[in-house]
């Protein structure tokens, strides 16, 4: 990473996403009169058509909307399969669940998600909502650079499965059998189809009609568990977010089955501890660790809380967090849950002139998801199912109509009951790592969004490993080494991200965009 852009300020609206003409998407609906909900709806659509290999229309969708007085959380997870047990289950070679094909598929939420959106908050039509998307699907775009390197990838993972429910897939994303370059034209005519009937049935044929039913026959055909009682079984969540608070301000993730939580709880752990005097070393250090004691509670106790007792509030209490907080020592650990009991993603953020936003994120998870696509549609279908347990003991254990450990998270900052704004950092447990990175950069070092998002990024993926991007310096590199880290520079993904938050005056916004992608935002 060697760029860094200037923030965008803008006095009326911003849309900020990972891919350019996704956001002069949602900058058209802002101009067109459309607020931020149709806004992030309008740009969700079309990130699906622009950004295959992060998202899909067969993916999940979480959303956090600012209403202009209170927030509001929305749950557009699916659920796993009735006939998806842990018994039909052959698992994969570390012994959980497979992350390929029907066993890693759950209900899509994301089409449900975007009516759901609409239905509270909208005010343009939902079928104009989503012409942008069926345009760019029916007539073409040119592939831009960083998506055109992760579909390179997803070709590559492809080549190594068999079997009949992947083989729509290699005819609808490759071109001769690769993926298509940057800049070269890319169109996608069923999937323009498929958001054309989506559009004019607002969703109802995705989960009761044409849609539903061929994605039912397909898994009849080929294996799947997936039934037209699956699909019309789906329904949103509409959810309190919980916050934690940190430099007095509150940070807003939504509730369990998400990992949202993992970031609160790091934020708990470092909002009782003075770091102002540290030098680098001791502050990067002191998130990481945080971050691992945080990551420890949410993949013991994050479920379905629909279905099992997630102790929310008890994990974000301050009593639990002093506790845990002990536990941060001089040197890297290797930390376990504690006992609160005692006492592959796109991310786009909006706002408008009326002072409305939204903190969106939809995704596929692990790149193309489970590469199984429904013949004649021009889409795939997420592997959200792979984030269940087949531990019977553990509370995500994989059951019929569960939703999973969830790793898409949006996230919202708000002060003394006045909003700040949305935020979020896409990319597996990068997630919630890259929510704490954000807050800090942000909270305790005074960086505008752009300079926030720019700035050098860890990632801690198990153990004492911890990968970094070189641009934090070979000083601090070799102080966390010291440590007992073993850190790694570069050589991971550090997520992509956007933020957009209202000025002081609140007479506008000012917003930036990941450096690492290809995207920006676009404001008037």
């Amino acid at each position: 990473m060697s760029h860094y852009r200037k923030p965008v300020y803008a006095p009326r609206g911003v849309c900020a996403t990972s891919q350019p003409l996704a956001a002069a998407v949602g900058a058209g609906v802002l101009q067109r009169g459309g607020n931020a909900v149709d806004t992030a709806i309008a740009a969700a659509a079309t990130l699906t058509v622009l950004q295959p290999g992060s998202n899909d229309i067969g993916g999940d969708l979480f959303a956090i909307v600012w209403d202009g007085q209170r927030l509001h959380g929305l749950n557009g997870s699916g659920r796993a399969p009735a006939a998806l047990t842990r018994e039909a289950v052959r698992p994969g070679p570390d012994g959980g669940m497979p992350v390929r094909g029907w066993p890693a598929v759950t209900v899509p939420g994301a089409p449900a998600g975007w009516r759901d959106l609409h239905d509270r908050f909208g005010s343009l039509p939902f079928r104009e909502l989503l012409a942008d998307a069926i345009g760019y699907a029916e007539h073409g775009y040119p592939v831009s650079p960083t998506v055109a390197q992760s579909w390179a990838a997803g070709v590559a993972r492809h080549a190594e499965l068999t079997g009949p429910e992947y083989a729509e897939w290699g005819r609808v994303w490759t071109i001769d059998g690769r993926a298509p370059r940057a800049g070269q034209q890319w169109r996608n005519p069923d999937a323009a189809r498929t958001l054309r009937l989506i559009a004019d049935s607002r969703a109802d044929a995705f989960y009761h009609g044409e849609i539903g039913q061929a994605l039912a026959d397909h898994a009849a055909r080929t294996g799947g568990f997936l039934t037209a009682a699956d699909l019309a079984g789906h329904s949103s969540s509409w959810v309190d977010p919980v916050a934690a608070d940190y430099r007095g301000h509150q940070v807003w993730e939504l509730p369990p089955n998400g990992q949202g939580i993992a970031a609160l709880l790091a934020l708990n752990l470092l909002d009782g501890l003075d770091l102002s005097g540290a030098d680098e070393v001791e502050r990067r250090h002191t998130e990481i660790e945080a971050m691992k004691l945080g990551f420890a509670d949410a993949q013991a106790y994050v479920a379905d809380p629909d279905l099992v007792e997630v102790p929310t509030a008890a994990l974000l209490s301050r009593a639990y967090a002093d506790r845990r907080r002990a536990e941060i020592g001089p040197v890297a650990a290797d930390p376990k849950p504690g006992d609160p009991a005692r006492g592959g993603t796109v991310y786009l953020c909006t706002a408008d002139a009326d002072g409305r936003m939204v903190s969106l994120i939809q995704s596929n998870f692990q790149g193309f998801g489970s590469y199984v696509a429904v013949p004649g549609y021009g889409f795939g279908l997420q592997n959200r199912g792979a984030g269940f347990s087949l531990d019977p003991d553990h509370p995500n254990v994989l059951a019929p109509g569960k939703r999973p450990f969830h790793t898409i998270i949006p996230g919202f900052l708000t002060r003394d009951g006045a909003p700040v704004g949305p935020f979020g950092v896409m990319g597996g447990h990068m997630q919630p790592q890259g929510h704490v990175q954000l807050m800090v950069r942000t909270l305790d070092e005074g960086r505008d969004p752009q300079a926030a998002l720019d700035a050098p990024r860890w990632f801690w993926p198990a153990g004492r490993r911890v990968h970094a991007e070189p641009e934090l310096g070979e000083a601090v590199l070799a102080g966390l080494r010291s440590r007992g880290h073993e850190v790694t520079a570069g050589e991971a993904f550090f997520g992509y991200g956007q933020a957009i938050w209202r000025l002081p005056d609140g007479t506008g916004y000012v917003a930036g965009s990941e450096p690492r992608a290809d995207g920006c935002a676009v404001g008037f």
